[in-house]
């Protein structure tokens, strides 16, 4: 098995996080996404509750895959 380190939000320096234009105001349930292929190969997400804390870091094609899921209620 390998052992994947972890991701912070903060070693994303210049990420630009972008909301779900689906997130209430002020809700609590938000999560943020950024394009980071250039330097990370990959989506990031994040909670934006907590802008500095862990971040997950997805291929682009599993996060399109995560999308549509999400969209068509399979999660």
């Amino acid at each position: 098995m390998t052992t994947t380190p972890s991701l912070m939000a903060t070693d994303l320096p210049g990420a630009a996080w972008r909301k779900s234009s689906y997130s209430g105001g002020n809700e609590g349930q938000c999560i943020e996404a950024a394009d980071v292929r250039p330097s990370h190969h990959g989506i990031a997400i994040r909670d934006s509750k907590n802008p500095a804390g862990p971040a997950l870091l997805l291929p682009a094609g599993a996060f399109s895959t995560f999308i549509t899921a999400a969209a068509t209620g399979e999660l």
